[in-house]
């Protein structure tokens, strides 16, 4: 265990996150509904509100009643069933993106591209598009623009770091923010990259999404969690303990990031360390509120989101797809959970009390798991009087607490 880790965890203290006043939902989707398959990768949702996803076995397009599949059986021109990038053209062109080159949809067929037409690397990692409504490619080894007849690639020779380009991010005409898979965040002015990473205080160079918020602050998600860049593009501050995951996994490995219709932050967060855990957590701009199989969303291993008109959340993952409805507006739907744990420290009896236990963990000072209970209500208690001398966390509604048993 890293030392770092084990000590921050030793020293772990009441984290305070929120708990919705009005109750969200969420609904699922998988094969049985009509889901192509349960992995699924990514997602794009067009300007009528259908969603396209790319999963493990192909496009899956789903207009909120039913699902339509495309395939390389059915549509020979799709160059490969595992979609792992996808996105909807203003157009209404389908764009999708595979380790055997980028396709596309005109509304008829599939067809493709690959270095032998002008793209840089047939391992396509994201696609998007700016407002001349040329195409940008992130690739394994950089990134390609093609605005219909011109291609232009960048990749290691001309400079940019090892690792690709995992995240594009289009932010004005002539501004584009590239997250690199190893070398930080690329910063290209229209002719130029400018690179932005540890050195200059970014929490991980290992960047996974970006987002552009209405203040013109780009919030960087990495592999330790989001460093928040501002107008400048200077580092304001960083987010590393987004979704309370169990301990020793403390830092957030970010999946993706978006923004809601009211502004919030949402972030996905997926760890396989000791254990498997992740789930999507929203900021408010003062608490962050974690969510995950227990609330009901459909898997840990989440992939990406996307906010569609409604305002609904929809999050793509290993066993399926979520849509979560009836998210808050902001602090004004929002009250801090509460979380009590008595006697401490205790030789006994210990008390949990909370607004409501619907899941409630202990774990030991290595991480393991000493007790777990699926129960309801506002208290819950636990006999541990068999329990070795020491230090545990009691976890419960997202908020970790220190408590020292005395036998």
């Amino acid at each position: 265990m890293n030392n770092a880790i084990k000590t921050g965890f030793c020293f772990l203290i009441l984290a305070v996150t929120c708990q919705l006043s009005s109750a969200q939902t969420f609904t699922n989707y998988t094969t049985a509904d009509g889901l192509l398959s349960n992995n699924v990768n990514c997602l794009s949702i067009d300007a009528s509100d259908n969603i396209w996803f790319g999963t493990q076995a192909g496009v899956s397009f789903f207009d909120d009643v039913l699902f339509t599949s495309y395939t390389t059986s059915s549509h020979p021109g799709l160059a490969d069933n595992n979609v792992v990038a996808i996105y909807v053209a203003d157009d209404g062109t389908i764009w999708a993106g595979t380790d055997f080159g980028l396709s596309y949809y005109n509304g008829t067929s599939w067809a493709t591209y690959t270095t032998a037409d002008g793209l840089g690397d047939d391992r396509v990692k994201c696609i998007t598009e700016d407002a001349s409504g040329t195409i940008w490619i992130g690739t394994n080894d950089g990134v390609t623009s093609f605005d219909g007849s011109v291609w232009t690639s960048w990749g290691t020779s001309e400079g940019l770091p090892f690792g690709g380009v995992t995240h594009i991010e289009v932010h004005s005409p002539g501004k584009i923010y590239m997250g690199s898979g190893l070398g930080g965040v690329l910063v290209y002015n229209g002719s130029t990259f400018n690179i932005i990473t540890e050195s200059e205080g970014l929490v991980n160079d290992k960047v996974r999404s970006i987002v552009i918020d209405a203040s013109d602050n780009k919030w960087v998600g990495t592999e330790s969690g989001i460093s928040v860049l501002d107008a400048s593009d200077m580092v304001s501050g960083s987010h590393t303990q987004i979704f309370q995951l169990p301990p020793p996994d403390t830092l957030n490995p970010v999946e993706d990031v978006v923004i809601d219709t009211n502004g919030n932050i949402w972030a996905a967060i997926y760890v396989d360390y000791l254990v498997t855990e992740g789930g999507v957590s929203m900021y408010n701009g003062s608490y962050w509120r974690s969510y995950d199989e227990g609330d009901g969303l459909i898997g840990p291993v989440v992939r990406q989101m996307a906010v569609d008109a409604s305002n609904d959340l929809w999050i793509t993952t290993s066993s399926g797809v979520s849509k979560m409805s009836g998210i808050p507006s902001g602090l004004g739907e929002m009250e801090i959970e509460t979380l009590q744990v008595y006697p401490n420290p205790s030789n006994q009896w210990l008390h949990v009390k909370a607004n409501q236990i619907t899941k409630l963990t202990v774990f030991d000072i290595e991480g393991r798991i000493v007790f777990s209970n699926q129960g309801t209500g506002t208290v819950q208690k636990i006999d541990v009087s068999q329990w070795t001398r020491g230090t545990y966390v009691v976890s419960a509604g997202g908020i970790n607490k220190r408590v020292v048993v005395t036998n």
